[in-house]
């Protein structure tokens, strides 16, 4: 391990044992709630095996925390965007190519995300700083968050009362607690509420008593018969996922207080993002991306150390050979994720809008007004745009929008969020 990285590692040790293990590991177990339901849907609707897609999460993320030498705290989970593209190739009537051509694109897919961190590692970040003040910033990390509004508000409507126990559940400790139960909220609510809702009936323990303890997932390998399809459908969608993982990376950085973009650097997040997908392509499972989720967990218990969110990840590549413990982590109800989510989204959101009021973002100058306004119209209203047969909708058009108008619009102040910003930002 190169000098920097065992450095850092050893930092993130160290804030370890002096949590405890097991306190870390308690922190450790947030994640993985945060990341669960949303990893193992992907594969459903696309006929994937959910236990593969954990294992591959898993691996990708360790991956990541190595590429990114131990800075960046962020869980990467099957990526959403890909939904529509690997349902087309594995099960439309005309193609029907299956899982194995579907992977090539995947693997292609995670190719393009290595190419494109070439390239920036010589662009440099100084280019993106210009083209990323905080008016732009600051609504795309916003829509972030509330984008993901209406998932969490169908969980939460599922058995409301469920949702509203966790919720106030979550809240309480989060704010009134004191010592380290402050820091574990999420899994406090997690339980409070699963208890609530065993009262209530809610629980189906049938899939627990029937899963095995111990299953191996149905790992997959690239199948080249048919693959160019596949390529040409699936591959394309990582030139979207980019603009996405972009404004991932400066939510983690208001988040978090640090610049990643410059340490360890775009080019390396990008990297590691698209390594994980090739390793997900290799193995049967979803491409991946960072989770807003697991932000919300940073955001609201304020811990952000990396290596707690790798050790979440090697607790998922375990249950993904754990039948049990997996079953038991899926009868989770939906609302009491929900209670969980509501809260988690409304937090990233948060973030955007303390960027614009740390920076000192003068909503009386109307180019930032415009900025903002329709920045966040772009995102939040369900608009998409389609060039090339690429569909472009909420945040990464609503980064497209924003960067664009900040380039045109005359008398711009070029500014960056970062916790190393000397002065204030004029806007």
């Amino acid at each position: 391990m190169a000098g920097k990285e065992a450095g850092m590692f050893r930092e993130n040790w160290q804030e370890i044992e002096n949590f405890g293990r097991g306190k870390a590991a308690m922190l450790a177990l947030q994640h993985l709630f945060a990341m669960f339901g949303a990893t193992i849907l992907v594969p459903r609707l696309t006929g994937l095996d959910p236990a593969v897609a954990l294992f591959t999460s898993a691996i990708g993320t360790l991956a990541f925390y190595f590429i990114t030498r131990g800075q960046v705290p962020a869980y990467l989970g099957s990526s959403f965007s890909f939904i529509i593209p690997l349902q087309v190739v594995i099960f439309q009537e005309n193609l029907g190519l299956g899982i194995g051509p579907a992977m090539v694109g995947v693997v292609f897919a995670g190719l393009i995300y290595v190419l494109v961190a070439l390239i920036l590692k010589r662009v440099g970040p100084e280019f993106f700083k210009k083209l990323l003040p905080p008016v732009v910033v600051g609504p795309v990390i916003i829509i972030i968050g509330l984008a993901l509004a209406p998932v969490a508000k169908d969980m939460f409507m599922a058995h409301p009362s469920t949702a509203l126990v966790t919720l106030v559940l979550t809240v309480v400790v989060s704010i009134f607690m004191r010592g380290f139960l402050r820091l574990i909220p999420i899994l406090i609510g997690i339980i409070g509420g699963y208890t609530f809702a065993l009262f209530q009936g809610l629980i189906d323990f049938a899939p627990l008593n029937e899963a095995a303890w111990l299953a191996w997932p149905s790992f997959t390998a690239p199948s080249f018969q048919g693959s160019l399809a596949a390529i040409t459908i699936i591959t394309p969608i990582a030139l979207v996922t980019i603009v996405e993982h972009l404004g991932d990376v400066v939510a983690l950085s208001r988040t978090v207080g640090k610049d990643f973009v410059v340490r360890p650097g775009l080019h390396r997040t990008l990297l590691g993002d698209g390594i994980a997908t090739m390793l997900a392509g290799f193995f049967g499972g979803p491409p991946n991306t960072t989770y807003s989720e697991n932000v919300g967990v940073l955001a609201l218990t304020g811990v952000k150390n990396a290596l707690i969110v790798s050790m979440a990840a090697v607790f998922v590549m375990s249950i993904s050979f754990i039948g049990k413990f997996g079953a038991l982590i899926q009868s989770i109800p939906a609302a009491v994720m929900g209670g969980i989510t509501f809260l988690l989204f409304g937090m990233i959101a948060g973030v955007g809008l303390r960027t614009l009021i740390e920076n000192e973002v003068d909503f009386s100058n109307p180019r930032n007004l415009v900025i903002v306004s329709l920045t966040l119209v772009v995102g939040l209203s369900g608009i998409s745009l389609e060039i090339g047969g690429l569909v472009f909708e909420q945040m990464g058009l609503a980064a497209m929008v924003g960067i664009f108008l900040n380039l045109i619009l005359p008398d711009r102040e070029i500014g960056f969020i970062s916790a190393a910003t000397a002065g204030k930002v004029k806007e």
